[in-house]
C-alpha cells in the first residue's frame, strides 16, 4: 500500500474537493428512495413549515425532499459552486419560490431559536461531527421538531485493523450504531426510526457516478499530481468498501425533539 491510498479526503484542499463533487448528484451515499424512507417517519409538515438541509450540496437529496413535502426548505452549504448548482436546479424544477440555496456555515446556522420544523442532514454532520451537530442544532428547531441525518457508523464491535485505522484518520468519531443513537438520546431527542442504507446507495448512486467525474477532473487537471492523488484516495475508498462493507456504513436516524 502506498502512501497516496494513504490519503484522506481531509488531506486535500477543500476547493478542490467541492470541484470533484460538484460534478456529482450526490456528494455522499444515498439515493431518492432511501431520502423518502427516511422522510416517511416524519408527520405534521404543512405549508407553513420551514425545513433546513444542513450540508446540501448540489442538492440532490433537497429537491427530492421538496417534490414530496409542503413547506419552504432552504439549502445551507459552505461551497458556494455547490449552492450556485442548487438554486440553478431549483429554478430548473419550478421549485424557487420555496427552495433556497444559501452560503454559510454549519458552525454557525442563520437561523432563529425554535424556528425550524425539521432539519435534514444526508452525509455532511460529520463536518461538525454528530454529537456536537445533534446537540447545537437542537436549540433551532420547534418543540417536536425533528432531525434527520445520515452518518457513518460501525456494523459490528470489532473490525479489521486495515478499516479501522482508515477511519480513524479520516473520522475518529464514527461509532457503532446503539452508540450513535444513545447520543440522540441524550442529546435531547426521541429516536424515531434507524436503519442503514442499502448497497446500492454507495454502488448506483456514488460509485457509478463517480466514474464520470473522475473523467471531468481529470481531464482538467491532467498532469497535475494533486489532482491525481485525490482521484487515486476515491478509488481506495472504493476498494475499501466493496472489501469490508460489511463491517461499516451510512445509517440514518430520525428523532424528534422531546419537548420540556
Amino acid at each position: 500500500m502506498n502512501n497516496e491510498n494513504n490519503k484522506s479526503i481531509h488531506d486535500f484542499d477543500f476547493n478542490l474537493i467541492c470541484e470533484f463533487f460538484s460534478n456529482m448528484e450526490r456528494q455522499g451515499p444515498g439515493s431518492p428512495e432511501v431520502t423518502l424512507q427516511a422522510l416517511s417517519f416524519i408527520d405534521n409538515l404543512s405549508d407553513k413549515s420551514l425545513i433546513a438541509d444542513i450540508g446540501c450540496g448540489t442538492g440532490g437529496q433537497t429537491m427530492v425532499l421538496a417534490q414530496h413535502v409542503p413547506g419552504e426548505i432552504i439549502g445551507l452549504d459552505l461551497f458556494s459552486d455547490f449552492i450556485n448548482i442548487f438554486n440553478h436546479n431549483a429554478n430548473r424544477l419550478g421549485l424557487q419560490d420555496r427552495v433556497k440555496g444559501i452560503v454559510g456555515s454549519m458552525d454557525s446556522l442563520p437561523f432563529q431559536n425554535e424556528e425550524l420544523d425539521l432539519i435534514w442532514s444526508e452525509g455532511a454532520i460529520y463536518n461538525i461531527g454528530f454529537e456536537r451537530g445533534l446537540n447545537e442544532w437542537r436549540k433551532y428547531l420547534k418543540p417536536g421538531g425533528y432531525i434527520a441525518v445520515s452518518e457513518s457508523s460501525w456494523f459490528t464491535d470489532e473490525r479489521p485493523s486495515e478499516i479501522n485505522d482508515f477511519w480513524m484518520d479520516a473520522y475518529p468519531e464514527i461509532d457503532t450504531i446503539s452508540n450513535q443513537v444513545a447520543k440522540v438520546h441524550k442529546a435531547g431527542y426521541l429516536p424515531v426510526a434507524t436503519f442503514i442504507l442499502p448497497e446500492n446507495c454507495w454502488t448506483e448512486h456514488y460509485f457509478t457516478p463517480k466514474i464520470k467525474a473522475k473523467e471531468i477532473f481529470l481531464n482538467k487537471y491532467s498532469g497535475n499530481k494533486t489532482a491525481e492523488e485525490l482521484i487515486v484516495s476515491q478509488r481506495y475508498e472504493e476498494e475499501l468498501y466493496n472489501k469490508y462493507k460489511e463491517f461499516y456504513g451510512y445509517v440514518f436516524f430520525i428523532a424528534k425533539k422531546v419537548i420540556q
